[in-house]
């Protein structure tokens, strides 16, 4: 018997989908598409090579002194942006050059034009999994299994960005991924209220897309973070105030039949061996150009020109002035950053030159081999590591949402769970880089920025709690260099001490 709502569904399977927060309509609108050939046949990137740190679309910005572009463009940016062009070194052919210093100064201007937002879907459950942190590799787990087993009864079933992002040195739990974003930003936004005086709107607002599943607790933990000691006196000096920020939904969508029965595909319904039983996914942070299009569009609505986006996981997340600089000098719809790749690097995606020559995102042993990876890295080229950090001009961002939630190529992939076997339809936000004119690159410490965290034990790793002769030497090197960058993160853009083992005020 069929749903009279939703034809081709029975009812129970209808009410097993609503009970899960799965948005049915457009479950099937995406099945129509993939089985009418209109969504989810997108070829694979395949590629060419990868490009050069050419110091003007990719730019190393771990090494940049100085930066160059054109005079008379820079200042038409900016003074669409009410601010006068700056003093910098002429150089040949009308350009002109601003060291680091003066770029900085600049950002720190453009805070009171720019928001920043985290993709809050997520939950810690999976990344506290014994199995998926015991695959980390050959005796990690067993050097990290102290702090694991700490760690992991925080995060089950809790939105991962209020879990603890790192460990004390004392062997406590820290703070939570949420609390050390929002006192980076507000240090900034206080900051920028003592020099330049009462903002025309809040500098540096939050926002945030949330799942079914995290809406709630996140909610209810930002009523207590507004009364934390290291949030509410910034709150106050600053006038921006994270804990109420602006908020959309993504989505939950349905697993699909798996590739082995065939076309068309149909909602899957036999989770767990259970009759009309569905499974709830995430769409895929891709979603965001349609879940936060609102948003968007509000924001620059206000005379919000920027809009900063990260995962709310990678602590090394958060607004940074030179970038924001060179991004209003270069009038580039957006930009992302990448970290120079790392032995333990051997998943996730880099930047290629595609098959026609653009510079987009691939996965890394699906386009590229890490055999070839490891060749191009050896002869001194750069393998660069997608962050999933980036800034939008919402000026040329918001007419092309729609278009962009169109275009954005939809992967359906097979899965083989406990659940079940079966398919899953999502698109990734930053292959959006590849329908883009020019966008920019950067080339970024992965210390500095890319201290993230996909599973609980590299979080565990990163609070350099584990001692490095238990470790791989490859690892430990790493770990090394990510425990210090946790550490000038949050002696630095954090402003906090270290005091009896514990980092506080």
């Amino acid at each position: 018997m069929n749903d009279s709502r939703h034809p081709g569904l029975s009812p129970a399977l209808v009410a097993d989908m609503e009970a899960k927060g799965i948005d049915i309509g457009l479950s099937l609108e995406l099945l129509e598409g993939i089985n009418a050939g209109r969504l989810g046949m997108d070829p694979p990137v395949r590629a060419s090579g990868v490009p050069a740190l050419d110091g003007r679309s990719v730019l190393d910005l771990s090494a940049t002194e100085s930066w160059q572009v054109g005079r008379n463009e820079a200042r038409d940016r900016l003074a669409a942006l009410g601010l006068a062009l700056p003093g910098g070194r002429e150089a040949a052919d009308g350009m002109i050059a601003f060291d680091r210093a003066t770029l900085a100064e600049l950002g720190q201007r453009l805070f009171e034009r720019t928001a920043w937002g985290v993709l809050n879907g997520g939950s810690a459950t999976s990344y506290a999994d014994r199995k998926k942190n015991g695959s980390i590799g050959p005796g990690v787990f067993d050097a990290i299994r102290e702090g694991f087993e700490l760690l992991a009864p925080l995060c089950e079933n809790r939105p991962k960005g209020i879990t603890p992002a790192y460990l004390n040195p004392d062997g406590s739990p820290g703070e939570s991924f949420l609390v050390l974003k929002m006192r980076a930003a507000l240090v900034q936004a206080a900051r920028w209220r003592e020099r330049f005086g009462t903002p025309d709107r809040p500098v540096l607002p939050f926002f945030q897309m949330t799942s079914a599943g995290t809406d709630g607790p996140l909610a209810e933990a930002y009523m207590r973070y507004a009364e934390h000691p290291w949030l509410a006196g910034l709150i106050e000096r600053s006038g921006t105030d994270p804990t109420r920020p602006r908020s959309a939904v993504q989505p939950l969508m349905a697993a699909y039949t798996h590739s082995s029965e065939g076309m068309p595909k149909r909602v899957f319904d036999r989770a767990w061996g259970k009759a009309d039983s569905s499974i709830a996914l995430p769409g895929g942070h891709g979603q965001s150009f349609r879940v936060l299009r609102d948003i968007y569009a509000g924001l620059l609505s206000d005379g919000y020109r920027f809009a900063y986006l990260g995962n709310v996981d990678n602590t090394g997340y958060y607004p940074d002035p030179v970038e924001l600089a060179v991004m209003a000098l270069s009038g580039a719809e957006t930009s992302c950053e990448f970290s120079f790749r790392t032995p333990v690097d051997v998943k996730g995606g880099i930047l290629v030159h595609d098959q026609n020559g653009k510079k987009t995102i691939a996965e890394l042993g699906q386009a590229m081999s890490l055999a070839e990876a490891e060749r191009l890295q050896a002869e001194g080229k750069p393998i660069l590591f997608n962050c999933a950090t980036g800034i939008f001009d919402l000026a040329l961002l918001v007419p092309r949402l729609d278009e962009l939630s169109r275009r954005l190529p939809l992967r359906v992939s097979d899965q083989d769970k406990d659940a079940g076997r079966y398919s899953q339809a999502e698109q990734g936000t930053w292959e959006v880089l590849g329908l883009l004119d020019d966008p920019l690159f950067f080339a970024v410490s992965k210390s500095e920025r890319f201290i993230a965290a996909k599973l609980l034990a590299e979080t565990v790793l990163a609070s350099g709690a584990v001692r490095p002769e238990a470790l791989p030497r490859d690892v430990a090197d790493t770990a090394a260099s990510l425990s210090a960058g946790m550490n000038r993160f949050l002696a630095g853009p954090c402003r906090l001490v270290l005091r009896d083992g514990r980092w506080t005020l």
